[in-house]
């Protein structure tokens, strides 16, 4: 019987509940180092972040260090009302953020810096799981796919932990593929 989305999200969803937090600390640090040291990484000057929610990789320290280094860093915001995801410079993770949209931190409303997708050179992904040619299994809301095909030149890097990289994700034509996959273990350059 073929998997559906709805089935593969919730076995992933089950794999990650069971991670600790020093367990999920320490794989998302052992990816900040493998994504800080990659080439595409070090010569974008735009780089896009998820914010991480609940058990994904965590992201804080890398959005922290980037700034440092640097980087011109955009978040996403969900807008509910028109279904989609717009992006905001950030610049202070400590201030300028507060519980958004399905209980996920973004940019108060003083602190909205709007960026066009096109002047992002690096898009961190988020998903819950991914497959060796790239397929990326999102949340179901369809917004990471609706914001990535606005533009297929802009580098695509997912980060995620081991175990979620599976056999074969379930696709449909809109999905985006991403061109790199992270994990703590190992760094998958997918093919088209």
């Amino acid at each position: 019987m073929k998997k559906t989305k709805k089935k593969q999200r919730q076995e992933m969803l089950n794999l990650r509940s069971q991670l600790n937090r020093e367990d999920i600390i320490d794989k998302s640090n052992k990816i900040k180092v493998k994504l800080f040291n990659l080439a595409e990484f070090k010569a974008a000057k735009t780089i896009m972040f998820f914010i991480s929610f609940k058990n994904e990789v965590k992201t804080e320290a890398m959005i922290k260090e980037a700034l440092k280094l640097g980087k011109r860093v955009v978040v996403p915001i969900t807008n509910l009302k028109e279904n989609k995801l717009e992006l905001s410079e950030l610049k202070d993770y400590d201030r300028e953020l507060i519980r958004g949209s399905y209980g996920i931190l973004e940019p108060k409303k003083e602190y909205r810096r709007l960026v066009n997708f096109p002047e992002v050179n690096l898009v961190i992904c988020p998903g819950l799981a991914f497959d060796k040619d790239g397929n990326r299994l999102g949340y179901g809301g369809g917004y990471y796919d609706r914001l990535l095909s606005q533009d297929l030149t802009i580098n695509r890097v997912a980060i995620c932990f081991d175990f979620q990289i599976i056999e074969q994700v379930v696709v449909d034509e809109y999905d985006i593929k991403m061109n790199k996959i992270l994990s703590n273990i190992r760094e998958i350059i997918c093919n088209d």
